[in-house]
């Protein structure tokens, strides 16, 4: 039977999303789809250019229509049903929600949402359309992407410490723990509990006792994984 006492954080990154053909700027020395990121990721971009910034960002949305949630994903929505899993994230893209899981934190902000630059609290759910200059929010200010921008601060980093510190069992999935603040949500958790990292490479930081390392992309990892732990905690 389900053990919905446990309660399992996974931290994934853009390793997972690269399987459904998202690509990553990591892939290519600091270029993102032949941009770069101080040109179309950070608030001085966005102020020097909103045309570019807004056209980049579309471009995102358009490539995100055409994408699916992989295998990784999917186990994911598996381990839910035995679990009480958390989802914290730092991609962007909806692919966790469209594979069906519930409960998803984005620590970096979401592609199909967007929001005013004179309010943040003014946030729109935008879809996979364009968003064109000129659009504007109730309060007569152009949308911009609703992202954390390189240079700005995680508003959500505080509830995702929470999440993590209260957890049972931790798992990163898809990241080189190399972003932060992110990165340090590993040493929240309680100490012994178990941690599993999946990733082809090993990730840049010390792995304890504790932590369990699957050189293993997710379409493989997490599968695998989620087996392991239906088989080992649930009767």
């Amino acid at each position: 039977m389900a053990d919905k006492n446990k309660k399992i954080v996974v931290l994934t990154g853009a390793g997972i999303s690269a399987e459904s053909g998202i690509k990553t700027f990591r892939d290519s020395d600091g270029l993102w789809e032949n941009y770069h990121i101080q040109d179309v990721a950070t608030p001085e971009a966005w102020k020097k250019d909103k045309a570019l910034v807004t056209k980049f960002y579309n471009q995102r949305r358009s490539q995100l229509a055409e994408v699916k949630p992989n295998l990784g994903h999917l186990a994911l929505v598996e381990l839910e049903k035995y679990f009480d899993v958390t989802i914290i994230t730092q991609n962007v893209d909806d692919l966790h929600e469209r594979a069906g899981s519930k409960n998803v934190l984005h620590l970096h902000g979401e592609l199909t949402k967007v929001r005013s630059t004179l309010d943040p609290t003014l946030v729109y759910h935008w879809g996979y359309k364009e968003v064109k200059i000129g659009d504007h929010c109730e309060r007569g200010s152009q949308l911009r992407p609703h992202i954390v921008w390189f240079g700005e601060s995680v508003p959500k980093m505080q509830e995702a410490t929470n999440i993590t510190e209260d957890c049972d069992i931790f798992v990163v999935v898809g990241t080189s723990m190399v972003v932060y603040p992110a990165a340090g949500l590993i040493d929240e958790v309680k100490p012994n509990n178990p941690k599993y990292v999946i990733d082809p490479q090993k990730p840049a930081i010390h792995l304890d006792k504790s932590t369990t390392f699957m050189a293993e992309p997710a379409t493989i990892g997490v599968p695998n994984l989620v087996k392991e732990l239906i088989e080992k905690y649930v009767n």
